[in-house]
């Protein structure tokens, strides 16, 4: 199996760069200047015409990883809507007062997914104990992918730690997808650990800027540095 690499769409004008570039999957948000929130439903119908990639869709509705009653209720019909709209799955992660995985909202929402696969995103890089954090993400049902940097400050702060987890745990290798200031030069470290999943978002844009459509060639290097990399070891 081929590894994934998972490209950061914003709209349909991004999904011809992905495809082309050889990107295996999209995760749709808006407003990356919160880090990403729930996008409209209409931009993911918009993409699922536009392209055939499997659509992970972002359900978080402030620029923190906290939610409340209502809001959770609010992004629970969102879950649905997006899901009739084309979702194939989702990206989601909410955290206590504690600063742990707050399990109670976490199950909520992900009996409101359909059964659809999804992702805990970087609020994982946010708890407190990073290895209870792992342990209960990774029996939560459904989940299949944990998008960290392995540090709040990024993949180049938290390279070490990604690469002696993803090699201690094959459960964690499995789960773990490298992203959030993502550079080439970590990929060879990350794939001797085992890691076969990664997340590029403002990479894949000329100049780096969200401004920009997601771009062909940049997205085809990265395909081409992942696989080579894997294929070599």
């Amino acid at each position: 199996m081929r590894p994934l690499l998972e490209v950061i769409a914003l709209g349909p004008g991004d999904a011809a760069g992905a495809v082309e570039g050889g990107a295996d999957r999209l995760e749709v948000a808006a407003d990356m200047d919160a880090d990403g929130l729930t996008p409209s439903v209409q931009t993911v119908r918009d993409l699922k015409r536009e392209c055939n990639l499997p659509l992970r869709v972002m359900l978080r509705a402030n620029d923190g990883f906290a939610t409340s009653g209502s809001e959770l209720s609010r992004l629970m019909g969102a879950a649905h809507q997006l899901y009739a709209a084309g979702a194939d799955g989702f990206v989601l992660g909410f955290l206590n007062p504690s600063v742990e995985v707050d399990v109670e909202a976490m199950t909520t929402l992900i009996d409101e997914l359909s059964g659809a696969p999804w992702t805990f995103h970087r609020a994982i890089d946010h708890t407190l104990d990073h290895d209870r954090a792992w342990d209960v993400v990774a029996l939560l049902p459904g989940v299949d992918t944990v998008l960290t940097a392995g540090s709040v400050r990024g993949v180049k702060d938290g390279l070490d730690e990604l690469c002696q987890r993803a090699a201690d745990s094959p459960v964690v290798a499995e789960l773990m997808m490298a992203g959030g200031g993502l550079a080439p030069e970590h990929v060879p470290w990350l794939a001797r650990a085992g890691v076969r999943k990664y997340h590029i978002g403002s990479a894949a844009r000329p100049d780096r800027t969200w401004k920009a459509y997601v771009d062909a060639r940049l997205v085809r290097s990265w395909r081409t540095l992942i696989d080579d990399t894997v294929a070599g070891l």
